[in-house]
């Protein structure tokens, strides 16, 4: 049975429609922006091989992303996976998958949680509803591994977001890239070496 890994994208949150509103009519567009770029997440599949199994889902309304929703969707994903699962979390999906398991029970194991760019202050977008109501420290007895990574010149997610993870996760393996970006290039050949030491 392959290894079953279990993605949660990234998404924006709004402190309210009307702040949405506002961003689609004054967010700056190019036509390099409007090209469909294809990102790690849609190559780690071929790349890990039939050893693993790559579970992707589209949470709803990433462009205004609302907690309840991706709860509700992710509750119903839950059933579906092995009693063995890696969980990762690019951006506000980090950001979701830290609430999550900080507030509620998972039933299956998880081998590795691994949150990418995980955002957990406000420094420039709000979280919102994806903002947990307690400490991280919870997330030491939820995962047998834990993963944080993040890069020195992200413009979306600064590094100082990493020191609230640090501060509660004991267990928690950081790794510092200088030229990732906001993790969204083509290839990720650490990330893949990294699922495939798990």
């Amino acid at each position: 049975m392959p290894k079953q890994i279990l993605i949660i994208h990234g998404g924006n949150t709004f402190p309210s429609h009307g702040a949405y509103l506002k961003h689609l009519e004054n967010s700056p567009l190019d036509l390099e922006g409007l090209k469909r770029r294809q990102s790690w997440k849609s190559t780690l599949q071929e790349k890990l091989g039939p050893d693993f199994e790559v579970l992707q889902p589209r949470m709803p309304g990433s462009d205004d992303a609302v907690y309840g929703q991706w709860q509700t969707l992710f509750n119903r994903i839950i059933p579906l996976l092995n009693e063995e699962v890696i969980l990762i979390g690019h951006s506000l999906g980090g950001a979701f998958l830290a609430k999550y398991l900080v507030e509620n029970d998972f039933y299956k194991k998880i081998t590795a949680l691994i949150l990418i760019a995980a955002p957990t202050n406000e420094e420039l977008e709000p979280l919102g509803e994806f903002k947990p109501r307690r400490t991280f420290r919870a997330l030491n007895r939820k995962a047998e591994k834990i993963y944080l990574l993040y890069s020195q010149d992200d413009p979306v997610v600064p590094i100082s977001n990493l020191k609230e993870f640090q501060e509660n996760i004991e267990k928690a393996k950081t790794i510092i890239f200088e030229d990732k970006g906001h993790f969204n290039q083509e290839e990720f050949p650490e990330l893949v070496k990294l699922i495939q030491s798990i």
